[in-house]
């Protein structure tokens, strides 16, 4: 008996045992009927079908066909014995079964009952067709060069602005780099990706290459490649081959692929969305010097190499673009330079914004020009007038899957801070960890990742080390304006009651009106952000947020007064305060968290510590507090209560960038449950208290970029559960503790640029648990005497890293 007739066999035996366990099933119970009767209604379609495979001896396709039904007679057996709680859920699964069943309908009507001599045939009539042309194209290149794109690239706008430097570097990428085969051209929506696309193939050192061998491809959300390979077929002027099934496609375009190696060849595939990695492979599966692919996405696939990134206008070209937009042809439209400005301000260079606004100005008098800038004044977004603008930025977010839902999330709550304000990575660590779940910071860390590669936000990382050692103080996060608004956007469309983000915007003391006339009930909102600006001197109104459980504080006032509703915030997890004026500012009501059980994390930013510690009361459920560019001075020593009683169970500890800590609070060396303490970026910091020794719990102690300190306090060998020491960039330090060997739960210790450090005390033998260190060439030296002793461990020569980039102004 031949494989095919096995397969058929197969086939037809599992199609009738389908059959008869939906028509048993449909007669036993009345729970599915309705459904079952569909999907019998589907498998008479089927029927006569798989008779003429069989009839034709045809196996293509069969064993998936089998298992579809397989599987659909054991699910249909199952709902017999279903109880009414389970309906939901089965009901779904035939839902599923039954569009199973009509996918197989179509592909074996696509099929066309056609047997495997006839697949055989249709291949050696591609092959033949390749042949073809082939010889046409030897033909060609043998007649007088007459340069023409092919008409399936599309031409690009008559005007065009701020482009040339990005065409020159994308030719010097994808033409000069011989490395290079795909390059991923990448942006948010409405940024010129296609534009700058259709330019590249126009410009005549690109044809002068590829000739006529020029293909721009549309994707779009969901490829067909049958499509694409049809089209490809019909540009080189043959018929159209009918394919089967993909394979077939696939087939014809791995034979025009490997034809085309004698000859230049781009393919532009445009507008390539998320989850289209399949289509891109079949592209990029053969490698050969002539074959290039430019891939336009708003996604950046960083599987496939380093992507481009597409820059947005700079102020000149951003208003030369508005000038062309909002002028008629005869140049006769009014447009005021200092209105202009003001927009150009709003649109701040993302090319869509600036021509839809553009557009919609063009003609229009002065008064409306001036309505459109007041509007905005006031709070109003552009996206509340311009619907194309917010179509496209919209389709970002539809692409979002239901698997996607956190990158959705956490897209949403980056709305929650100030216009044009870095966001630090590591205050998203707090809010995602209480809201979501993701304790582990590197969790928070891959969403920002997940953000960055869809073009949502843009994650800068400062320092760019081989070993991940959980850092990410420096780390900060941007957005452009436009997706700021598209995030309040998202979140604003439900009531106010019932928003799971509140974030209020106040201008001076401008409250808004359903807050001064309390026309609302109590906001379900988990998340409450609240920004002032440096006018801001109102008092706060009775806000009712019981469900709150992160609370974000901006403002830009010299001195600021915790509102009073916060004591009653009794589910607040997290208090994230940032001043963004230049100096550290007072803060009044601390004593108000005293109230709240259930605070575990803090973050402060840029504020006078002295100012809270004397009216400190405890909070017994605080995990975490994090001090960020504050006022230390004598904070700790004078505080109203012992620093115990304040936090006695505090894990975590962090001070970053705060300039007036020269010596470390003694008192800090009380807080016995402590864990983690991380001290950087404190340079003036010149000692550590010799009571460090009592934090006989910590396990992780950072020290990093003191550049001040000279030693480490002899108590340290105390600190035996301490897993890993970070005192990279302390280049004061001369020596380390004689008795470090003591520090028997050591694993790991950063001791990179530690450059006055010229030996190492003898008892590192003693260090049993150590598996890595992570240091310079110069103290690479120093351990190697040690290591016949220490034979697990791994030595690591970082290199400095530093991104060139994070200081300029980033994209977003």
């Amino acid at each position: 008996m031949s494989v095919a007739s096995v397969g058929v066999g197969a086939l037809r035996t599992a199609f009738q045992m389908l059959f008869d366990a939906v028509k048993s099933v449909q007669e036993e119970t009345t729970m599915f009927k309705h459904l079952l009767g569909d999907i019998k209604s589907t498998l008479n379609s089927l029927q006569p079908l798989i008779q003429e495979i069989e009839k034709y001896n045809s196996k293509e396709g069969l064993e998936y066909f089998t298992v579809q039904m397989e599987k659909g007679a054991d699910l249909v057996q199952k709902c017999s014995k279903v109880g009414v709680w389970k309906k939901c859920k089965y009901t779904k699964k035939l839902h599923q079964l039954e569009k199973s069943l009509r996918r197989v309908f179509d592909e074996l009507k696509l099929q066309g009952v056609r047997d495997a001599r006839e697949t055989l045939v249709s291949l050696r009539n591609i092959e033949t067709a390749f042949s073809r042309i082939e010889k046409n194209l030897v033909m060609k290149s043998n007649q007088p060069e007459t340069v023409k794109c092919s008409y399936a690239v599309p031409e690009p706008p008559s005007v065009t602005v701020g482009l040339d430097l990005p065409l020159r570097e994308l030719k010097m990428k994808l033409l000069k780099d011989e490395k290079v085969s795909m390059l991923v051209l990448t942006a948010a929506g409405g940024c010129g990706k296609t534009t700058l696309a259709k330019k590249f193939c126009q410009d005549q050192e690109v044809k002068d290459t590829f000739k006529n061998n020029i293909f721009f491809v549309n994707v779009s959300k969901k490829p067909n490649l049958d499509l694409i390979v049809h089209e490809l077929y019909q540009l080189k002027g043959f018929e159209p081959p009918v394919f089967q099934n993909e394979f077939m496609a696939v087939n014809w375009l791995q034979q025009f692929l490997k034809k085309a190696r004698h000859n230049p060849l781009l393919f532009v595939l445009d507008d390539v969305w998320s989850g289209s990695e399949s289509l891109l492979d079949k592209f990029d599966q053969f490698k050969f010097s002539n074959y290039k692919i430019l891939v336009t996405s708003r996604f950046a696939f960083p599987r496939f190499g380093s992507p481009y990134h597409l820059a947005l206008l700079n102020d000149e070209d951003a208003m030369a673009l508005f000038h062309h937009s909002a002028s008629s042809e005869d140049k006769s439209s009014y447009t005021s330079e200092d209105l202009s400005r003001k927009i150009m301000k709003r649109c701040k260079g993302w090319p869509l914004a600036i021509a839809l606004v553009g557009r919609s100005l063009r003609g229009q008098p002065l008064e409306i020009w001036q309505k459109r800038v007041l509007e905005w004044s006031k709070g109003s977004s552009i996206l509340d007038t311009d619907k194309d603008l917010l179509a496209c930025l919209q389709s970002s977010l539809d692409a979002l899957d239901k698997e996607k839902t956190m990158i959705m999330e956490c897209f949403l709550d980056l709305g929650s801070f100030p216009e044009d304000q870095r966001i630090a990575a590591a205050t998203l660590i707090d809010m995602w960890a209480e809201l979501y779940g993701l304790e582990e910071e590197i969790l928070t860390i891959a969403n920002l990742h997940g953000l960055t590669t869809r073009s949502l936000a843009n994650l800068v990382v400062t320092r760019r080390e081989r070993e991940a050692d959980g850092y990410y103080t420096e780390d900060f996060v941007t957005q452009h304006h436009m997706l700021r608004e598209l995030a309040i956007h998202q979140a604003i469309q439900d009531p106010i009651e019932q928003r799971k983000r509140l974030v209020i915007n106040i201008c001076g003391d401008n409250l808004p009106k359903w807050l001064t006339e309390q026309k609302y009930q109590a906001s379900k909102a988990r998340l409450l952000s609240i920004s002032t600006d440096g006018a801001f001197s109102a008092k706060w109104p009775n806000m009712q947020v019981p469900e709150a459980e992160v609370l974000v504080l901006n403002f830009q006032t010299k001195n600021y007064a915790l509102p009073q509703f916060v004591e009653k915030m009794d589910k607040l997890k997290v208090l994230i305060i940032t001043n963004y004026g230049l100096s550290p500012a007072g803060l009044d009501n601390f004593e108000l968290l005293g109230s709240l059980s259930n605070l575990k994390r803090i973050r402060l930013e840029r504020i006078s510590i002295p100012t809270i510690s004397k009216v400190l009361k405890p909070l017994k459920s605080l995990q975490k507090i994090s001090f960020f560019m504050c006022d230390i001075g004598q904070g700790f020593n004078n505080c109203s209560i012992s620093i115990t009683s304040a936090f006695p169970n505090l894990e975590e500890m962090n001070i970053d960038f705060c300039s007036d800590l020269i010596e470390l609070p003694s008192k800090l060396c009380d807080l016995s449950k402590l864990k983690k303490l991380s001290i950087t970026n404190c340079h003036k910091l010149s000692a550590l208290p010799e009571g460090i020794g009592k934090l006989e719990n910590l396990e992780m102690l950072r020290l990093r970029s003191c550049t001040e300190l000279s030693k480490l306090p002899i108590s340290m060998k105390n600190l035996g559960k301490v897993k890993f020491l970070d005192i990279s960039d302390c280049f004061g330090i001369k020596v380390l503790p004689k008795d470090i060997g003591e520090m028997s739960g050591l694993r790991k210790i950063n001791m990179r640029q530690c450059s006055k450090l010229q030996e190492l005390p003898p008892s590192v033998m003693d260090l049993e648990q150590l598996e890595e260190v992570v240091c310079d060439e110069q103290t690479k030296c120093l351990w190697e005497s040690f290591l016949s002793c220490l034979n697990n461990v791994r030595i690591i020569v970082a290199k400095e890293n530093i991104n060139p980039n994070w200081l300029q102004k980033t994209q977003f």
